[in-house]
């Protein structure tokens, strides 16, 4: 099934309610969560009000946008447009991880050797400058700090895998062999769940087996920062990916033009390149 012949002129859309709802969705979840954090009775469930606000929106502002590209209102310009605001978008993602690495190692190469050194003695002469240390004084309850191997490794395995199955699937597109696209698409979504799965079991062995939580000093906390972080994102980002499972089904995309499928997929392999460096800093360094 190939799109209408797209127009020839830019196409702008016209008046839409979904940034308005958008970002009142967004206002209700924050004001949620800050009461929640707060111990107020009512913010837990002002909070999932706005999540599910939020989640109203994408579904019915990106069916419109579909509708948009199958009707044949998109052309190269738009086509160019979507590429610089995904390119734009990635690289915003980037500065996150970049704050968040940069944080652990500002603690890590620069705060602890200076609060262990002589003229820190006198205050602190039980500190041991040690990177998974319990802090000065016990003030941090003892923890043990988490290993590359078993499950760190095997979740290394599972992305670089799903990097390749990804990757088969844009060339298989790019081939209009359909079939073959969802059958890799699916088994990309796949090791991806396999992955947050393996994660949430880390989680589990870390709290109940390592005592080790995110108010396990700053160690805990850049831990549980990071890796939470990215498993957000391989989580959002196997929720596009089985939109564009589903969209590949329907039939949306050509060999020519698939843009959906190219954006979940650079989204992917960032996802893969970011979880590389976590990998080696967090859980071998």
């Amino acid at each position: 099934m190939s799109s209408p012949k797209p127009v020839p002129y830019y196409f702008v859309p016209g008046p839409s309610r979904w940034p308005l709802l958008g970002g009142l969705s967004m206002l209700v979840t924050m004001v949620g969560a800050s009461a929640w954090v707060n111990d107020l009775a009512w913010g837990r469930y002002v909070n999932f009000t706005g999540l599910a606000g939020i989640i109203a929106v994408l579904y019915f502002w990106f069916r419109d946008a579909i509708g948009e590209s199958e009707g044949g209102l998109y052309n190269r310009r738009i086509d160019l447009s979507f590429r610089w605001s995904m390119s734009w978008f990635i690289f915003s993602e980037v500065m996150f991880f970049g704050a968040f690495f940069g944080a652990l190692f500002y603690a890590r190469s620069i705060s602890m050797p200076w609060l262990g050194d002589l003229d820190n003695k006198i205050l602190w002469p039980d500190f041991i400058a040690h990177w998974g240390n319990a802090g000065p004084a016990g003030t941090v309850q003892e923890f043990g700090i988490m290993g590359p191997f078993p499950i760190p490794t095997i979740n290394t395995a599972l992305l670089l895998t799903s990097g390749l199955t990804v990757t088969i699937a844009h060339h298989a597109l790019r081939s209009g062999h359909r079939a073959r696209t969802a059958l890799f698409l699916f088994a990309t979504i796949l090791l991806g769940v396999t992955f947050i799965s393996l994660q949430a079991y880390e989680y589990v062995h870390a709290y109940s087996e390592l005592n080790l939580k995110l108010s396990s000093g700053i160690y805990g906390s850049t831990f549980f920062m990071l890796t939470g972080f990215h498993g957000f994102h391989v989580t959002m980002g196997a929720i596009m990916l089985s939109v564009i499972l589903y969209r590949v089904m329907k039939g949306h995309f050509t060999a020519e033009n698939h843009f959906g499928f190219e954006g979940a997929a650079w989204y992917w392999h960032f996802v893969d390149v970011i979880w590389l460096g976590l990998y080696v800093v967090v859980y071998w360094l």
